[in-house]
Protein backbone atom coordinates (compact mmCIF):
# COMPACT_ATOMS: atom_id res chain seq x y z
CA UNK A 1 0.00 0.00 0.00
CA UNK A 2 1.33 3.45 -0.95
CA UNK A 3 2.00 5.73 1.99
CA UNK A 4 0.72 9.33 1.69
CA UNK A 5 3.43 11.98 1.90
CA UNK A 6 2.04 13.22 5.21
CA UNK A 7 2.58 9.78 6.74
CA UNK A 8 6.10 9.14 5.47
CA UNK A 9 8.44 8.66 8.41
CA UNK A 10 5.71 7.21 10.59
CA UNK A 11 5.75 3.53 11.52
CA UNK A 12 2.81 1.24 10.86
CA UNK A 13 0.68 -0.16 13.67
CA UNK A 14 1.42 -3.70 12.47
CA UNK A 15 5.14 -3.01 12.80
CA UNK A 16 4.65 -1.66 16.30
CA UNK A 17 2.78 -4.82 17.34
CA UNK A 18 5.53 -7.02 15.86
CA UNK A 19 8.33 -4.99 17.48
CA UNK A 20 6.66 -5.33 20.87
CA UNK A 21 7.46 -9.06 20.92
CA UNK A 22 10.72 -9.09 18.97
CA UNK A 23 12.11 -6.21 16.91
CA UNK A 24 14.61 -8.59 15.33
CA UNK A 25 11.75 -10.63 13.87
CA UNK A 26 10.32 -7.42 12.42
CA UNK A 27 13.71 -6.70 10.86
CA UNK A 28 13.93 -10.15 9.31
CA UNK A 29 10.30 -10.00 8.14
CA UNK A 30 11.12 -6.86 6.19
CA UNK A 31 13.82 -8.69 4.23
CA UNK A 32 11.10 -10.84 2.62
CA UNK A 33 8.08 -10.06 0.46
CA UNK A 34 4.97 -11.14 2.31
CA UNK A 35 1.40 -11.27 1.02
CA UNK A 36 -1.72 -10.91 3.13
CA UNK A 37 -2.34 -14.27 4.85
CA UNK A 38 -5.28 -16.20 3.32
CA UNK A 39 -6.75 -16.66 6.80
CA UNK A 40 -6.97 -12.91 7.29
CA UNK A 41 -8.46 -12.41 3.81
CA UNK A 42 -11.33 -14.79 4.65
CA UNK A 43 -12.05 -13.22 8.05
CA UNK A 44 -11.81 -9.72 6.67
CA UNK A 45 -14.43 -10.40 4.01
CA UNK A 46 -16.78 -11.95 6.57
CA UNK A 47 -16.26 -8.97 8.85
CA UNK A 48 -17.59 -6.54 6.24
CA UNK A 49 -21.02 -8.16 6.61
CA UNK A 50 -21.25 -8.49 10.39
CA UNK A 51 -24.28 -6.67 11.77
CA UNK A 52 -26.29 -6.98 8.54
CA UNK A 53 -28.34 -9.78 6.96
CA UNK A 54 -26.27 -11.60 4.35
CA UNK A 55 -26.21 -14.67 2.13
CA UNK A 56 -23.23 -16.95 2.96
CA UNK A 57 -22.98 -18.05 -0.67
CA UNK A 58 -22.58 -14.45 -1.81
CA UNK A 59 -19.95 -13.78 0.84
CA UNK A 60 -18.02 -16.87 -0.23
CA UNK A 61 -18.13 -15.61 -3.84
CA UNK A 62 -16.56 -12.39 -2.56
CA UNK A 63 -13.84 -14.41 -0.81
CA UNK A 64 -13.10 -16.19 -4.10
CA UNK A 65 -12.86 -12.84 -5.86
CA UNK A 66 -10.35 -11.57 -3.30
CA UNK A 67 -8.62 -14.93 -2.94
CA UNK A 68 -8.98 -16.84 -6.25
CA UNK A 69 -6.87 -19.75 -5.03
CA UNK A 70 -8.94 -20.35 -1.90
CA UNK A 71 -9.37 -24.06 -1.31
CA UNK A 72 -10.66 -26.54 1.23
CA UNK A 73 -8.74 -25.04 4.16
CA UNK A 74 -10.09 -21.55 3.50
CA UNK A 75 -13.62 -22.86 3.01
CA UNK A 76 -13.41 -24.74 6.31
CA UNK A 77 -12.41 -21.51 8.05
CA UNK A 78 -15.22 -19.67 6.28
CA UNK A 79 -17.76 -22.26 7.47
CA UNK A 80 -16.42 -21.90 11.03
CA UNK A 81 -16.84 -18.12 10.85
CA UNK A 82 -20.37 -18.47 9.52
CA UNK A 83 -21.32 -20.89 12.29
CA UNK A 84 -19.82 -18.87 15.14
CA UNK A 85 -20.87 -15.42 13.92
CA UNK A 86 -24.47 -16.38 13.16
CA UNK A 87 -27.16 -15.04 15.51
CA UNK A 88 -24.64 -12.90 17.42
CA UNK A 89 -25.07 -9.22 18.17
CA UNK A 90 -22.57 -7.14 16.23
CA UNK A 91 -22.03 -3.40 16.06
CA UNK A 92 -22.75 -1.92 12.63
CA UNK A 93 -20.09 0.65 11.78
CA UNK A 94 -20.47 3.32 9.12
CA UNK A 95 -16.98 3.37 7.55
CA UNK A 96 -14.41 0.74 6.65
CA UNK A 97 -10.63 0.70 6.11
CA UNK A 98 -10.04 4.26 7.28
CA UNK A 99 -6.44 5.59 7.14
CA UNK A 100 -5.46 7.20 10.46
CA UNK A 101 -2.24 8.48 11.99
CA UNK A 102 -0.78 10.31 14.95
CA UNK A 103 1.76 13.06 14.39
CA UNK A 104 2.44 13.07 18.11
CA UNK A 105 3.45 9.40 18.22
CA UNK A 106 4.72 9.01 14.67
CA UNK A 107 2.37 6.10 13.96
CA UNK A 108 0.06 5.34 11.04
CA UNK A 109 -2.36 2.59 10.08
CA UNK A 110 -5.68 1.65 8.52
CA UNK A 111 -8.37 0.98 11.08
CA UNK A 112 -10.85 -1.68 9.96
CA UNK A 113 -14.07 -0.01 11.10
CA UNK A 114 -15.05 3.42 12.39
CA UNK A 115 -18.29 5.17 13.29
CA UNK A 116 -18.20 8.85 14.29
CA UNK A 117 -21.72 8.71 15.72
CA UNK A 118 -20.96 6.05 18.34
CA UNK A 119 -18.14 7.24 18.45
CA UNK A 120 -16.06 4.08 18.11
CA UNK A 121 -13.78 1.87 16.05
CA UNK A 122 -12.97 -1.82 15.67
CA UNK A 123 -10.11 -3.98 14.47
CA UNK A 124 -10.66 -7.33 12.77
CA UNK A 125 -8.57 -10.32 13.82
CA UNK A 126 -8.20 -13.71 12.18
CA UNK A 127 -7.16 -15.55 15.34
CA UNK A 128 -9.23 -17.26 17.99
CA UNK A 129 -10.39 -15.19 20.97
CA UNK A 130 -8.72 -15.75 24.34
CA UNK A 131 -10.86 -17.05 27.20
CA UNK A 132 -11.20 -13.52 28.56
CA UNK A 133 -10.21 -10.05 27.40
CA UNK A 134 -8.04 -9.58 24.31
CA UNK A 135 -4.57 -10.76 23.36
CA UNK A 136 -1.57 -8.66 24.41
CA UNK A 137 -0.75 -7.75 20.80
CA UNK A 138 -4.33 -6.59 20.29
CA UNK A 139 -4.17 -4.39 23.39
CA UNK A 140 -1.16 -2.74 21.78
CA UNK A 141 -3.00 -2.33 18.48
CA UNK A 142 -5.96 -0.77 20.25
CA UNK A 143 -3.65 1.61 22.14
CA UNK A 144 -2.12 2.75 18.85
CA UNK A 145 -5.43 3.10 17.04
CA UNK A 146 -7.04 4.93 19.96
CA UNK A 147 -4.35 7.62 19.68
CA UNK A 148 -4.59 7.69 15.87
CA UNK A 149 -8.41 7.92 15.81
CA UNK A 150 -8.30 10.74 18.32
CA UNK A 151 -5.58 12.65 16.51
CA UNK A 152 -6.72 12.05 12.91
CA UNK A 153 -10.49 12.01 13.23
CA UNK A 154 -11.01 14.03 16.39
CA UNK A 155 -13.18 11.32 17.95
CA UNK A 156 -13.19 11.04 21.73
CA UNK A 157 -12.65 7.31 22.19
CA UNK A 158 -11.28 5.57 25.27
CA UNK A 159 -10.55 2.32 23.46
CA UNK A 160 -11.85 0.11 20.70
CA UNK A 161 -13.54 -3.15 19.80
CA UNK A 162 -11.75 -6.31 18.69
CA UNK A 163 -13.60 -8.70 16.38
CA UNK A 164 -12.33 -12.26 16.72
CA UNK A 165 -14.16 -13.47 13.64
CA UNK A 166 -13.33 -17.23 13.78
CA UNK A 167 -14.67 -17.35 17.36
CA UNK A 168 -17.66 -15.10 16.72
CA UNK A 169 -16.54 -12.89 19.61
CA UNK A 170 -16.61 -9.09 19.96
CA UNK A 171 -14.79 -7.52 22.92
CA UNK A 172 -14.07 -3.97 23.98
CA UNK A 173 -10.58 -3.02 25.10
CA UNK A 174 -9.65 0.08 27.10
CA UNK A 175 -5.85 0.51 27.07
CA UNK A 176 -4.28 1.29 30.45
CA UNK A 177 -0.97 2.90 31.44
CA UNK A 178 0.84 -0.43 31.07
CA UNK A 179 -0.41 -0.79 27.49
CA UNK A 180 0.62 2.76 26.62
CA UNK A 181 4.09 2.26 28.11
CA UNK A 182 4.49 -0.89 26.01
CA UNK A 183 3.28 1.05 22.98
CA UNK A 184 5.88 3.80 23.45
CA UNK A 185 8.69 1.24 23.77
CA UNK A 186 7.47 -0.73 20.75
CA UNK A 187 7.23 2.43 18.60
CA UNK A 188 10.84 3.26 19.45
CA UNK A 189 11.93 -0.29 18.54
CA UNK A 190 9.97 -0.21 15.26
CA UNK A 191 11.57 3.11 14.32
CA UNK A 192 15.02 1.54 14.66
CA UNK A 193 14.00 -1.05 12.06
CA UNK A 194 12.37 1.65 9.89
CA UNK A 195 15.72 3.46 9.81
CA UNK A 196 17.42 0.31 8.53
CA UNK A 197 19.31 -0.43 11.71
CA UNK A 198 19.51 -3.95 13.15
CA UNK A 199 17.78 -4.12 16.55
CA UNK A 200 18.90 -6.08 19.55
CA UNK A 201 17.22 -9.41 20.19
CA UNK A 202 15.23 -9.26 23.47
CA UNK A 203 16.08 -11.56 26.36
CA UNK A 204 12.95 -13.70 26.20
CA UNK A 205 11.40 -13.53 22.71
CA UNK A 206 8.64 -15.94 21.55
CA UNK A 207 11.05 -17.91 19.36
CA UNK A 208 8.94 -21.09 19.19
CA UNK A 209 6.34 -19.25 17.06
CA UNK A 210 8.86 -17.42 14.86
CA UNK A 211 9.39 -18.38 11.20
CA UNK A 212 12.99 -17.12 11.46
CA UNK A 213 13.89 -19.39 14.36
CA UNK A 214 16.61 -21.23 12.44
CA UNK A 215 18.24 -17.98 11.33
CA UNK A 216 18.85 -16.43 14.74
CA UNK A 217 18.90 -19.37 17.19
CA UNK A 218 20.45 -20.78 19.24
CA UNK A 219 21.99 -17.95 21.19
CA UNK A 220 23.90 -14.87 20.01
CA UNK A 221 25.29 -14.96 16.48
CA UNK A 222 27.11 -12.56 14.20
CA UNK A 223 24.81 -10.10 12.47
CA UNK A 224 26.23 -11.13 9.09
CA UNK A 225 24.76 -14.61 9.61
CA UNK A 226 21.25 -13.16 10.02
CA UNK A 227 21.22 -11.34 6.70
Amino acid sequence: MDVPDRDRGKVGVASVAAAHFCPLRLYLDRQEEREEPPRYAVCKQVSYHLGTPFDPAEVWDEVLTVLPRAGEEEHHLFAQCMENCRDKKWILFSDFDVPVSSERLGVRGVVDKVDPVLPGFAVTRAGEAPKAGVHAADRLRIACYTACVRDSLGLEVEGGWVEYVPSGVLRFCTPGPRDRRAMVRAIAAAKIVEEGRIPRKPLNPPCTRCPHQERCAPGPRRLSELL
